[in-house]
């Protein structure tokens, strides 16, 4: 287990809003769009995101873990482009993909 976690897990009774942040980097499948991001996981199983893409369009989510490793959530950009996305985590890393306005998006996270 990531020692941050670890800590976070040991020393919840006395820290609140305990979290993880990690950087996000992906593509639109079928464009040349790309993205850059960070995405902040809590201890209470939620998290959110924020991403640019390459063309400057601003994009933000929320997602929940299913699972101790598989989570999903929800891509809402500036553009007006939506959709769902699913990801499997090791905790420190992990890889997604999604569907943004009718395209497939590709993407990792994490200290890679």
């Amino acid at each position: 287990m990531n020692k941050s976690l670890l800590a976070c897990g040991v020393f919840l009774s006395l820290l609140s809003g305990c979290s993880m942040t990690l950087p996000v980097r992906g593509n639109v499948q079928g464009s040349d769009e790309t993205f850059t991001g960070t995405a902040t996981g809590y201890m209470d199983g939620g998290g959110d995101l924020t991403i640019v893409t390459n063309t400057g369009v601003k994009c933000t989510g929320n997602f929940v873990y299913v699972t101790h490793r598989n989570g999903e959530g929800v891509f809402k950009c500036d553009d007006g482009r939506s959709g769902p996305f699913e990801f499997v985590s090791t905790g420190t890393r992990g890889t997604g993909f999604g569907d943004l306005g009718g395209q497939r998006v590709m993407f990792t996270f994490g200290n890679m």
